[in-house]
């Protein structure tokens, strides 16, 4: 292993190869840095991350990088707006057959992990994710071995006789903790929180209505978790015996996850939590998520129209998001789990988020896998209604100022 200050990727890397790494805090960042510093020596390469914080992604990416991710989130959405990324529409259960199918660079994989156990194993700590589906499929991976990086439960460590090349920091890792919630995100999460039965297994995002939502969750009794990102909220329920998991038709008494993102704190405390990651070929697998009768989807949308399609992606002509994990889950919970709800504050800036028709923007979800709607006027349930009931209970929920828009709407399209 050498200092992560002295690394060369030029005899491991060569032009036209594919390129990938972790996402979000599990961000092998000293190798992208590296990357980025190099690849005018070694020629052209194609690469692929999902969730960046690197703010020289966004900065200064070198013209010989070509960047492939299945969204526009965190620093990438400033490549996105400078026509610099390249968006692969996928399911988020379609990128492990996409690495395996060499759809996506698979050539080599920058990984960030624990420093090895005893048997010499090197634990993907807070990043498994679409990372060892991607590893098995990859010639080479180079390892940052950050010792601050936990070692975790859930998905096989990598023998350190498996890196080409491994490099040791001593770095905190990226922090990303809760955004305080106003009281427009309180009042959404009272409206999902009586949604949400004792013994539902839940899956949530990450953001300051998704905190709002989990703490509204506070009062319930044994649910489940089972979701690809774990945030400072799900501690909260966990440490407060809210999230036991005692009632999981599967993983019974373990909260299960991709990846975490969230504060020190949160890494922290790892180790006191039953918590086990795993990648994203299981924990959002239909297979898996058929398991359980009791799942319960929230997530949420840019917009919504009045018959229930949801866009998650780009508004204004500009991509702002992403597939991810949405499609998988709400339809998993709308066709054999309990509920799929989509919640989302009624406004952007003076725009309704409730529009009469997604117009010019790709449907996310489609309508048939989406049960419920809310915003902070109420709850539109929608399952086994038709066009018309839709159209009206979902202008219902609309901010008050535009629903006269949207009923002339409905009645022009009738």
């Amino acid at each position: 292993m050498s200092a992560a200050t002295g690394i060369d990727l030029r005899p491991l890397v060569t032009a036209g190869d594919g390129v990938w790494w972790s996402q979000a805090a599990a961000e092998a960042t000293p190798l992208v840095d590296a990357l980025l510093d190099q690849v005018g020596d070694i020629g052209p390469v194609r690469a692929f991350c999902g969730l960046s914080f690197n703010r020289r992604l966004a900065r200064d990416l070198p013209k010989q990088i070509t960047l492939l991710s299945y969204g526009a989130m965190g620093e990438l959405r400033s490549l996105s707006e400078a026509g610099r990324l390249e968006v692969v529409p996928a399911h988020y259960s379609a990128l492990p057959r996409l690495f395996a199918e060499r759809l996506l660079p698979a050539d080599i994989g920058l990984v960030q992990v624990s420093p090895p156990d005893p048997d010499g194993c090197c634990s993907m700590g807070i990043g498994a994710d679409y990372a060892p589906d991607a590893a098995m499929h990859s010639r080479t991976l180079i390892a940052e071995i950050n010792h601050r990086m936990p070692a975790t439960r859930g998905t096989p460590g990598i023998p350190l006789d498996r890196f080409a090349a491994a490099f040791e920091t001593d770095r905190p890792l990226p922090e990303a903790p809760d955004r305080t919630p106003d009281e427009i995100d309180v009042a959404i999460a009272g409206h999902v929180a009586g949604l949400v039965e004792d013994g539902d297994t839940i899956q949530i995002g990450v953001g300051a209505l998704p905190t709002a939502i989990l703490d509204g969750l506070s009062g319930h009794e044994n649910l489940g978790f089972h979701a690809g990102m774990l945030t400072d909220g799900v501690l909260r329920l966990v440490s407060q015996g809210v999230i036991t998991g005692r009632r999981k038709e599967i993983d019974e008494g373990l909260v299960v996850t991709g990846t975490a993102i969230g504060s020190a704190d949160l890494y922290a405390r790892l180790d006191e939590m039953p918590v086990e990651f795993r990648p994203a070929s299981y924990t959002h697998s239909a297979r898996v998520l058929a398991r359980f009768s009791r799942l319960v989807a929230i997530n949420s949308a840019l917009e919504v129209d009045l018959t229930g399609q949801v866009g998650a992606e780009v508004v204004g002509g500009r991509y702002l998001g992403g597939i991810g994990g949405q499609a998988d889950f709400s339809g998993a919970a709308a066709r054999t789990g309990a509920r799929s709800i989509i919640a989302l504050r009624s406004r952007a800036g003076a725009e309704s988020t409730i529009v009469a028709a997604l117009r010019g923007v790709p449907v996310t979800t489609a309508r048939a896998d989406v049960d419920v709607v809310v915003t902070e006027y109420g709850v539109a349930h929608l399952r086994g209604c038709t066009l018309s009931e839709r159209t009206g209970r979902m202008a219902a929920i609309a901010a008050p100022e535009h629903r006269d828009k949207l009923l002339r709407a409905m009645k022009g399209h009738s």
